[in-house]
C-alpha cells in the first residue's frame, strides 16, 4: 500500500455560509467547483461541518445582542453571529454542489452548547480537541492543505492549530472566501499565516502537490 502523504481539509462549505444563507459569505459557493476539482488530487480528504445546538453560545440571539457584537465569556472573546448551522437544519447541510465522494472523514465542530469552535482541531477554549490530529498522525500525514469558508475564521484558526501541532501547512487562497469582519481582517490573517510559516498558494500550485 502506498504511504499516505497529504490531506485536503475542506472547511465548512455549508448552506448557511453560502449566498442566501443565515451567515452568507460573498461568493462562498464560487469555490465549490475549485474544491471538487482539487479533491481527487490528494491522498485523503477531510470535510468539517459547523454543527451547533439551538441556543449556542456563539449566537447573538442567545445573548439578546446584535450580530457581530463581541463579548467575553469565561475569559474567551466571542464574536456573536446570526443563528447558523443548527444541528439537523438545511443551513447546516453541506452545499448540494459539493462533491463528497472523495471525503474520507467528516469532523463536526461547535456542538458543545457553551464553547464555540472555529478550528478543525481544537475548540475555542484551546483545551478541547476534536481528535482530527490523531487521525492524521495515525496515517503518517504531514502535509495539510486547507480550503473553504471562511478564510479569516475557520480556515485561519484551523491552519494555525495545524502548524502548532507540527504539520506542514498550505492554504489554497483561491479556494477560500472570507467574511472580513472586522474590515481588513482577511489581509491581516493572511499576513499572520505567512509569518507563522504557512504557505499561501493558489489552486495550480496545490494541484502540482509540491511538497511543502
Amino acid at each position: 500500500m502506498a504511504k499516505v502523504k497529504n490531506c485536503l481539509i475542506v472547511v465548512d462549505i455549508q448552506n448557511d455560509f453560502c449566498p442566501d444563507g443565515a451567515l452568507a459569505i460573498m461568493e462562498g459557493d464560487k469555490i465549490i467547483p475549485v474544491v471538487n476539482a482539487l479533491a481527487g488530487k490528494f491522498d485523503k480528504v477531510v470535510a468539517t461541518q459547523d454543527w451547533h445546538p439551538p441556543g449556542h453560545v456563539s449566537f447573538a440571539a442567545t445573548h439578546k445582542k446584535k450580530p457581530y457584537d463581541i463579548i467575553t465569556i469565561d475569559e474567551i472573546q466571542q464574536v456573536l453571529w446570526p443563528v447558523h448551522c443548527v444541528q439537523g437544519s438545511f443551513g447546516a447541510d453541506f452545499h448540494k454542489d459539493l462533491d463528497l465522494r472523495e471525503v474520507d472523514l467528516i469532523i463536526r465542530k461547535g456542538n458543545d452548547l457553551n464553547i464555540d469552535s472555529y478550528s478543525a482541531f481544537m475548540e475555542n477554549d484551546k483545551i478541547t480537541l476534536t481528535g482530527l490530529h490523531y487521525y492524521l498522525k495515525g496515517l503518517a500525514i504531514r502535509d495539510l492543505y486547507f480550503c473553504g469558508l471562511a478564510t479569516d475564521y475557520c480556515v485561519y484558526y484551523s491552519a494555525l492549530d495545524a502548524r502548532k501541532m507540527g504539520f506542514n501547512v498550505g492554504v489554497i487562497l483561491d479556494a477560500c472566501r472570507g467574511v472580513d469582519v472586522p474590515a481588513g481582517n482577511i489581509a491581516t490573517v493572511i499576513q499572520t499565516m505567512k509569518e507563522r510559516g504557512i504557505r499561501i498558494m493558489n489552486r495550480d500550485e496545490a494541484s502540482s502537490l509540491t511538497r511543502l
